[in-house]
């Protein structure tokens, strides 16, 4: 079953994260199992973002958190929020589009 990660914080230095997460993709080339990943603001709360990162399975989720470059980029992203960044796990049952 497809898995979904869901992270949502606040920042008013996005630009960092931003880098950060340009810096996780290139040092992750070729390791990381995530397969999608959307990136929004919330238009209705000042400086609040939710990432969406997809991958094929629960398991291969955990792989990728394990990376010691997911390791580090987090730790970092984590100094950059206030407050503390929430996450969440989702099994993916169905996507649609329209």
């Amino acid at each position: 079953m497809r898995f979904v990660q869901i992270i949502e914080f606040q920042t008013s230095r996005i630009d960092e994260i931003l880098a950060l997460n340009d810096e996780w993709r290139e040092a992750t080339q070729g390791k990381r199992t995530a397969t999608a990943m959307s990136i929004t603001k919330d238009p209705d709360r000042p400086n609040t973002y939710v990432w969406m990162i997809e991958f094929p399975s629960y398991a291969d989720a955990m792989k990728n958190n394990e990376l010691p470059e997911t390791q580090r980029i987090s730790e970092q992203m984590m100094k950059l929020t206030d407050p503390p960044a929430v996450f969440r796990n989702l099994d993916l049952m169905e996507q649609r589009r329209f």
